[in-house]
């Protein structure tokens, strides 16, 4: 058993690194007490237990922190958050403090920061659709309970704005207990005021807990609010059944961080300066998603990622697309016409659609209808791009028509603003957009699903 030390003095201070020379029996994730005269106390946390140096990450600023004078103490203990049901409701900081000028919430038990590392034979193959009442992705990129599909946006465009949406109509479609626990990563302070004014009063805040970490806060402080959230969510989940959406944004903070850390540690950097370990690292968040065998709850996540200018093979989103299943994809061009959500449904993919559509789910035909509205839609922007080219004149008529369902397509589907969707009511949309292609076009529906679609004549 680890048992509190006292050592006195450090070896060096860099940034936020504290450097301490000889210390023994150290753990890492331990958390760490610095004292220095004239000082206030700091909280830290042990980062790197090497035989000779062990460095600990100091959570609060470092100004006027004189390292050979300092009193650090190791605890013994790893950094552990509270958890509980009374958190539902709340808006705290990215490490748990109050921001709603309530008192702090004391919560049920404490949990480990980093998780328990879910066994794999315990794994259940996630099946159950979560319907966010975003049409573009209820319909084409499905989410499944249990699963990790991220949203991956670009600089400017409405990523929060989807998220905070996604947080106020997300609901399971068995209507079994649902809560939503939403971690901002490096958000400025207009943006927390948005926040917390978008979600007082709302009933969707009562099964919600919000971890708004900002930009002015301690830098460590935006690699512990995903897993403050996560703890969380994973006692809500299994202790409690309860089906947990973790919504996560933006990771792209939170590498520009591991980033930095790993430069304040001279360590050897990876592509594009990235540590070579951060594939490892947001595996580590990523997978505490998921459904257990015997357990009632799950934790389904949706991260955000911002894609540095735009490119998608950049190391943050190539490495977030190997680990989950499938991807969101904000579109400029959307954007820019004025098309809410500007979600673009080409390069949008969800693995697990297959398990969590169909017959007592979403609807018979789902998989049919979206294969067709795809293929339609892909044919429509091929169409408008030749359109460019040799001019409205030089295209058939099939790729007419299809240009044409295209621009509908984005207008009437994709296009809904702020308000919510029931699956119900995309379908719906999806097949009034079918009805107006010839029969003869619709290559991907059988003549049943056509007979069997919702308002047909019989």
């Amino acid at each position: 058993m680890i048992v509190a030390r006292i050592h006195h003095g450090a070896r060096a201070l860099a940034g936020s690194l504290l450097y301490l020379d000889d210390a023994q029996r150290v753990a890492m994730g331990e958390e760490v007490v610095i004292r220095a005269p004239g000082q206030p106390r700091r909280r830290g946390q042990v980062i790197d237990a090497g035989r000779g140096v062990t460095v600990v990450q100091v959570l609060e600023d470092t100004l006027g922190l004189s390292p050979a004078t300092s009193e650090i103490m190791l605890t013994g203990a790893t950094a552990n958050v509270p958890v509980g049901r009374e958190f539902l409701g709340r808006v705290l900081t990215g490490v748990g403090a109050p921001l709603d000028d309530l008192p702090a919430p004391i919560g049920e038990t404490t949990r480990p920061v980093y998780g328990l590392a879910m066994n794999p034979s315990r794994r259940v193959p996630p099946d159950d659709f979560i319907e966010t009442g975003v049409s573009a992705i209820d319909g084409l990129g499905t989410l499944v309970r249990g699963q990790k599909l991220p949203v991956f946006s670009g600089a400017g465009l409405p990523a929060l704005e989807l998220a905070a949406q996604i947080v106020e109509h997300a609901r399971v479609a068995s209507g079994a207990p649902f809560a939503v626990v939403f971690a901002a990563i490096g958000i400025t302070a207009r943006e927390t005021r948005q926040f917390v004014d978008h979600f007082a009063g709302m009933r969707a805040l009562e099964r919600t807990v919000l971890y708004l970490n900002e930009t002015r806060d301690p830098t460590i402080e935006q690699l512990l609010a995903p897993r403050y959230a996560l703890a969380q969510a994973e006692y809500l989940a299994f202790e409690h059944g309860m089906h947990v959406l973790v919504v996560m944004a933006d990771m792209a903070h939170y590498c520009e961080t591991l980033r930095q850390v790993a430069a304040a540690r001279e360590e050897v950097p990876g592509r594009r300066g990235y540590p070579g370990y951060m594939y490892t690292d947001l595996a580590s968040l990523f997978e505490r998603s998921g459904v257990l065998a015997g357990r009632e709850g799950s934790v389904t996540q949706l991260p955000i990622v911002t894609m540095p200018d735009d490119d998608i093979t950049h190391p943050i989103p190539d490495l977030t697309g190997y680990i989950t299943e499938g991807q969101i994809v904000l579109s400029r061009s959307l954007h820019g016409q004025g098309i809410y959500p500007p979600i673009d449904v080409l390069p949008s993919l969800s693995r697990l659609m297959n398990a969590g559509i169909g017959a007592g789910k979403t609807a018979r035909e789902h998989r049919r209808w979206a294969d067709q509205l795809y293929a339609l839609y892909a044919r429509g922007r091929e169409a408008r791009l030749m359109a460019s080219i040799v001019g409205e004149a030089g295209l058939g008529e099939a790729d007419r028509r299809a240009r044409e369902l295209a621009s509908r397509f984005e207008l009437e589907l994709v296009a809904q603003g702020h308000g919510r969707r029931t699956v119900a009511e995309t379908i719906a949309i999806g097949w009034r957009l079918l009805e107006s292609m010839p029969r003869d076009e619709l290559d991907r529906i059988d003549d049943a699903t056509w007979a069997a679609r919702p308002g047909a004549s019989r």
